[in-house]
């Protein structure tokens, strides 16, 4: 490209690989974010009791409104 003059062995060697370095170092940042999510994931067995006391309340309320919620589909 000629915008910035580095010496020609960058321009022939370093240059046209870089696209693949990037997408490479890319690739590899993703991959180490997605397993140290999945190594920090946490079980919390609170939010899932909420979670059914909130369930149930709904139901309850459906139910006072006249709306069959025990169907199995």
């Amino acid at each position: 490209m000629g915008f910035v003059p580095f010496p020609a062995k960058i321009h022939e060697e370093v240059i046209p690989v870089l696209p693949f370095w990037a997408l490479i170092s890319f690739g590899a940042y993703l991959l180490f974010k997605l397993g140290y999510g999945v190594l920090t994931f946490n079980d919390v067995p609170d939010a899932h009791a909420e979670l059914m006391k909130q369930i149930d309340q709904a139901k309850m309320e459906l139910r006072k409104k006249g709306v069959d919620v025990d169907t199995d589909g």
